[in-house]
């Protein structure tokens, strides 16, 4: 049970990471509450106590609320963010208009990802809708399947005021999920958006068949291009050698769960984008990322030929093989550059 603390929270994205953060939250003791825009969707998971559509293994405890209208949400301490990144500065801005909004005493983006044009983190967004709220992440290699298998899994809560982050640091720790605490929410925050183009480019490399020494090659240059444009943008350098970054990128350049790494062996394989996207619900974040990223890096003058090349393949129709013989054939250059 909650010894302390943080006692309420609503979870607001009922996709796969949501249901089994709010299932791992009411675990922990904590009173939740479960909100999701499709109405249909919700009132099947209220039924059925599962989420058929993106999380069919889990059986929801039944002291979760599920509900599809904001303006039914109880007042709560806590809001964790699970939407999409291209979706959450709107359903932030609709929730700071209702009452449990007015109320929260923390926000939390569980959002990887950066905002198109603005080029803010997810946390910035946040602390814009709700002045004189604490604002933190929760963010690592925390793929939903296995958390909702109850397997061991390890997260980063990022905030600047560290015993905020320490007090959702309890709410976030079980036997099986352990929780770590970070004061460098800007690092932690690009660590989690960087690695999502990432997984597409490890993803291409294996459906080329480019085999295991060009995969290992081009993830680790990855780790390097993350933590050069990462720490351009404010970031700790040893952030990136932690869970939110080294630890994320791994898991999602490698792991049969991940919707980016899925994205790029397909596309290695020779199908299109528009035919990928095509047959899922379920969002690969590395898509819209790469374009934002790709924005911010013009506007900065990051060097960043990995996304570059993950960007031509996605929004200039460059072929995936072409990209990958590309960045093989760039200027020799010492490692440490």
């Amino acid at each position: 049970m909650l010894e302390a603390g943080y006692r309420s929270a609503v979870v607001l994205g009922a996709g796969s990471w949501g249901t089994a953060l709010a299932s791992l939250l009411a675990e922990r003791g904590v009173e939740v509450q479960l909100w999701g825009r499709d109405a249909v969707l919700v009132e099947e998971i209220r039924a059925t106590r599962r989420n058929a559509r993106y999380l069919p293994m889990l059986d929801l405890n039944e002291g979760i609320e599920i509900v599809s209208s904001m303006e039914a949400l109880r007042l709560a301490d806590v809001a964790f963010w699970v939407t999409p990144s291209r979706h959450l500065h709107e359903m932030a801005a609709a929730f700071a208009q209702t009452e449990c909004g007015k109320a929260i005493r923390v926000a939390v983006s569980c959002s990887k990802g950066i905002e198109m044009d603005s080029g803010r983190r997810m946390s910035e967004l946040l602390s814009q809708e709700f002045p004189g709220v604490r604002c933190a992440v929760l963010t690592g290699p925390n793929h939903a399947e296995e958390v909702a298998l109850r397997m061991a899994t390890a997260a980063v809560v990022g905030c600047a005021e560290i015993e905020v982050a320490r007090g959702l640091q309890q709410m976030l720790t079980l036997p099986w999920f352990r929780s770590y605490t970070t004061d460098d929410v800007c690092g932690a925050e690009w660590g989690g958006a960087l690695k999502n183009p990432y997984a597409i480019a490890a993803g291409i490399a294996k459906g080329l068949d480019l085999g295991d020494n060009a995969i290992a090659a081009l993830v680790t240059r990855a780790l390097a291009e993350m933590v050069r444009f990462g720490t351009a943008m404010g970031g700790r350098a040893e952030t990136f050698y932690g869970l939110s970054g080294v630890g994320d990128l791994m898991t999602t350049c490698f792991s049969e769960h991940s919707r980016n790494h899925r994205v790029g062996v397909a596309l290695g394989r020779g199908e299109s984008l528009e035919a990928i996207q095509g047959r899922t619900t379920m969002v690969a974040e590395g898509v819209p990322n790469t374009a934002s990223l790709f924005q911010v890096a013009r506007q900065t003058g990051a060097r960043t030929p990995i996304l570059d090349e993950v960007h031509a393949v996605l929004y200039a129709g460059k072929a995936p093989a072409k990209a990958m013989r590309d960045l093989l054939g760039r200027d020799p250059r010492p490692e440490a550059d």
